[in-house]
């Protein structure tokens, strides 16, 4: 036990299991919801899943207006664009379904709605002021979390970086989860957005924030991930793996909501702000080369993340068994096929510098890492992240 104060604020109703989403009109009548904006990723259409959304609303003569102009990495004004038509169309309740981006516009538009402006006045920590109309999120790939977490992240495209609004207005009201929802994705949507979960896990385990709290989360997130990600990346229509996936995402959300998240998360934002590489993508590659930055920060935790990932480090000195963390995750990212280096993503090598000095401007998740990074540092483990081991 630490002896360290901290505080859990935990607002969401979470409904999870197989058929879930059938209930999906019931959740937005238990609101008091009389239309809905719902918001989507473009590519459920494709894979089959949109009519799972809208079919419940459909069935209980719930009405709704369909937003699906969702970026992968979305940019302010598609909050914007999307809080208008849902104020036009009189909508009182948002829905976001699919993966994180649909889910962060989501929940700005919520907020908006209620709070005005625009949705860059609400960029930073604090700076919501009312709750926002209702909101149930409903995740179809397993993966970021965002259905538990009080934070919306876009690319600003005055300044081209990437910003959160943070702040406990925008915590979801209801969260569905249906790990049905996941058996039709393909196998990249399947992996990016797992080691992006693990990634939360992870970093939150080892923050300067960590308590009691977090750590139970994590630890089981990353128990989960680790055990069913190559599986269900093997066989999506492993509905055992799914289950188990959906639920150490929404617990990696729950382990990032408590105790934040570190470097990776920093370092990923100008991958994605600059050349439009997706967040949970970054993550994967940047993560095996940044635990290795960390481990001299806390070998302890890093020993006992490799011990959780089947790693034999019992006889090994501390440092060592820590070290084990980083053949863990990098063979976790081999297993499901994450390119191994930032060259294999198109990054310009010239361009490192300018990232370097972007990523310490994240200021929270630099501050969360167990280890404290100079520019001189952020630069090497770039460049090691670059052109690989």
């Amino acid at each position: 036990m630490k002896a360290r104060k901290f505080t859990v604020t935990q607002p969401t109703q979470i409904r999870f299991g197989i058929g879930a989403i059938d209930d999906l009109a019931q959740a937005v009548l238990d609101l008091g919801g009389k239309k809905v904006m719902l918001v989507v990723d473009p590519s459920l259409q494709s894979v089959g899943l949109l009519d799972r959304i809208t079919g419940p609303l459909a069935g209980h003569a719930v009405p709704y207006e369909i937003f699906d102009h969702v970026d992968p990495e979305p940019g302010l004004r598609l909050a914007d664009e999307g809080a208008a038509i849902a104020a036009k169309a009189g909508c009182d309740c948002v829905i976001g379904a699919g993966g994180g981006s649909a889910m962060d516009v989501a929940k700005a538009i919520s907020i908006l709605l209620t709070n005005g402006g625009k949705a860059e006045d609400y960029l930073g920590l604090g700076k919501i002021k009312k709750p926002g109309v209702p909101k149930i999120m409903v995740p179809t790939t397993a993966g970021t979390g965002a259905e538990v977490t009080f934070t919306a992240v876009f690319i600003n495209e005055k300044t081209k970086s990437k910003g959160g609004m943070n702040g406990d207005p925008l915590y979801p009201d209801i969260a569905v989860l249906d790990p049905a929802l996941t058996v039709t994705l393909p196998p990249r949507v399947t992996a990016a957005p797992g080691i992006d979960a693990f990634t939360h896990a992870l970093e939150a385990y080892v923050s300067t924030q960590a308590h009691t709290i977090s750590d139970m989360y994590a630890l089981e997130a990353m128990s989960l991930i680790s055990g069913n990600l190559a599986m269900a990346y093997a066989n999506g229509h492993n509905l055992a793996a799914r289950t188990a996936m959906m639920m150490g995402s929404l617990l990696g959300g729950k382990a990032l909501a408590t105790a934040g998240v570190g470097l990776v998360h920093a370092m990923a934002y100008p991958l994605g702000g600059m050349f439009n590489i997706p967040h949970g993508l970054a993550n994967a590659v940047l993560l095996p080369y940044v635990v290795d930055y960390n481990i001299i920060g806390n070998p302890e935790k890093f020993a006992r993340i490799a011990a959780l990932m089947g790693y034999d480090v019992e006889d090994l000195p501390l440092r060592e068994a820590g070290r084990m963390a980083v053949e863990a995750v990098y063979d976790l990212n081999q297993d499901v096929e994450i390119p191994g280096t930032l060259d294999e993503l198109g990054i310009p090598a010239a361009m490192i510098p300018e990232m370097a000095k972007i990523a310490l401007t994240v200021t929270r998740p630099v501050e969360n890492n167990p280890r404290k990074p100079s520019l001189e540092d952020v630069i090497r483990v770039y460049e090691l992240a670059h052109k690989g081991w």
